[in-house]
């Protein structure tokens, strides 16, 4: 699918949502295991591709990527889990070397859900610890309140949740300018980087692997054109959220200085009766501080 700035696909930017994502250097090491398969969505029984890579031995760990949702942004935090753990990571539906099924427009938060579902069915004997970051918290939680029975503790960072928030204003024209400004004069793939570039910072943009950075910015059209407009209106149905039967740990960085990421994560930890927990880092910490993240996540699975 072209990404290019005349790319046919209509894009629209929703001033209320926060787009993030990111990429990190690709890391060869002995124990990564990588395989591409076909597999079956519980639900929909729709056939869908996704790439995924097991690394490790141990307890499960899987780990569910923001949007652009490319399992390579994990590659540092696998590593250094893999040394207790069994790493499991994926490229979401539809994104990098999972390709868009055919005739694909539309997508949900419960379509991603389900897809984890199956990918924990097939890759191991047991629940496993789940970690989702920004929109890949949004999918975790979704796969603890519908398959609570393959997740032994779920944790949440940093979701993105401006559905819940007082005012989103602020956040939605500080978005909409960065992005906005870029797609007029760059098209997607421009928009996606003027993002990434803010969410970031420049040094961590400009530390990324060329190869998995065109890899991740090459799904801008699908970001724009399929994900983001329903994980922009997600929000949790909260008689759910009471339900939830598994451990839920909610998680903000130290090093987060925007505000709506506590009010978001502090409307989740009253509605699942947890509390918030303040984790190394920022929005980008799988690829800051990889080793610090790797022990908060493992220190959390000792505690189930």
């Amino acid at each position: 699918m072209s990404t290019a700035a005349n790319d046919k696909r209509n894009f629209s930017i929703d001033k209320r949502y926060v787009l993030d994502g990111g990429l990190s250097r690709r890391q060869d090491w002995s124990s990564q295991q990588t395989t591409e398969v076909t597999m079956t969505t519980i639900e929909k029984h729709t056939a869908v591709r996704l790439h995924r890579e097991v690394r490790g031995q141990g307890p499960a760990v899987l780990l569910i990527a923001g949007t652009p949702g490319d399992g390579g942004q994990f590659d540092a935090l696998a590593q250094e889990l893999a040394g207790s753990h069994t790493v499991i990571t994926y490229d979401r539906r539809g994104t990098s070397r999972s390709p868009e099924p055919q005739e694909w427009t539309v997508t949900s938060v419960a379509e991603h859900a389900e897809d984890a579902a199956a990918l924990v069915a097939d890759e191991t004997a047991g629940p496993a610890l789940v970690y989702g970051t920004s929109n890949g918290a949004a999918v975790a939680l979704e796969l603890a309140v519908r398959h609570p029975e393959q997740v032994s503790a779920v944790i949440l960072h940093e979701m993105p949740l401006l559905t819940v928030v007082a005012d989103p204003q602020p956040v939605a024209d500080a978005m909409g300018a960065v992005i906005g400004a870029a797609m007029e004069q760059g098209g997607p793939v421009a928009a996606l980087e003027a993002f990434l570039r803010m969410a970031f910072g420049d040094p961590v943009v400009d530390g990324w692997n060329p190869a998995l950075r065109h890899r991740l910015l090459a799904n801008a059209s699908m970001a724009f054109g399929i994900e983001l407009p329903a994980f922009q209106s997600y929000r949790p149905d909260e008689s759910q959220l009471a339900e939830v039967t598994v451990p839920v740990h909610v998680l903000v960085g130290r090093d987060q200085a925007q505000p709506f990421f506590l009010e978001a994560a502090d409307w989740l930890a009253q509605r699942l009766q947890t509390v918030i927990t303040r984790s190394p880092g920022g929005h980008g910490a799988h690829f800051t501080c990889p080793r610090e993240l790797a022990a908060t996540i493992g220190a959390i699975g000792m505690q189930r």
